[in-house]
C-alpha cells in the first residue's frame, strides 16, 4: 500500500468531516441554538473558520450570489469526494501489488 496515496485519502476524508462540522455550526449559530457569546463556542467557530475559510472563501468568490445561501461546502464536498473516487482504484492497485 503507497502511504501517500493513503495519507491523502486520510487528510481529504478528516478534512470533508472539517467542512461538515462548519455547516452544522454555522446552521446551529443561525438558528440561536447556540451562542457565539460562550467562549468555547467561539474557538470552536473560530478554528473551523481559520481551516476552512482558505478553501471556502475563492470558491464564494465565483459563485453567484444565491440570495444567502452558501454552496460553497457543497463543492468543496463534492470535489473532495471526486479526489477521493479517483483515488481509490490507485489505492487497491497498490494492495493487488
Amino acid at each position: 500500500m503507497n502511504p501517500a496515496i493513503w495519507l491523502t485519502y486520510e487528510v481529504l476524508n478528516i478534512y470533508w468531516y472539517i467542512i461538515l462540522a462548519t455547516v452544522v455550526i454555522s446552521w446551529l449559530v443561525s438558528f440561536n441554538i447556540i451562542n457565539t457569546t460562550n467562549p468555547s463556542v467561539r474557538q470552536i467557530s473560530h478554528a473551523l473558520y481559520v481551516l476552512t475559510e482558505p478553501i471556502l472563501g475563492p470558491i464564494r468568490r465565483v459563485l453567484p450570489d444565491l440570495g444567502g445561501l452558501d454552496f460553497s461546502p457543497v463543492v468543496v464536498l463534492l470535489v473532495i469526494s471526486f479526489l477521493q473516487q479517483s483515488l481509490l482504484p490507485y489505492f487497491f492497485l497498490q494492495i493487488a501489488r
